[in-house]
């Protein structure tokens, strides 16, 4: 039987978990951002920056889709795309993968993800974060 108590107990765990649910999910420890296509590619899903003590790492999540393109990589930006900070080839195009930040980069300081083909010098995608 389900008393006073027991329902303000259970609506209370229930409103608490719809709450943390979504962090959850996206692993709660960083900056989020929505990809969008750039130069005529598809490049959707979420990305999320880390920081961490050493540096830190971009997390493509489990939703990540890019249609492909020669020599794709990952990298950040601040209103813009920033060499500096490439990490390394886009290691898959579909679903989760980590990439970790140069030393001596801050993560801080910036504010975009970026999936960028080194070879033509241009965006594939870009996902700003919140």
């Amino acid at each position: 039987m389900l008393n006073r108590r027991s329902f303000l107990k259970t609506a209370t765990l229930s409103a608490a978990a719809s709450v943390i649910a979504p962090y959850a999910l996206a692993g709660g420890h960083g900056r989020l951002g929505t990809f969008t296509g750039a130069s005529n590619h598809v490049t959707t899903g979420t990305a999320e920056l880390v920081k961490s003590g050493n540096g830190g790492s971009v997390e493509l999540l489990d939703d990540f889709t890019f249609d492909g393109a020669p020599d794709p990589k990952v990298a950040l930006g601040k209103d813009g795309y920033d060499p500096s900070t490439l990490m390394g080839p886009l290691t898959s195009n579909n679903g989760a993968s980590s990439y970790q930040i140069p030393a001596g980069i801050n993560p801080d300081d910036y504010n975009e993800v970026w999936i960028w083909c080194e070879r033509f010098n241009v965006p594939l995608g870009v996902a700003k974060l919140g």
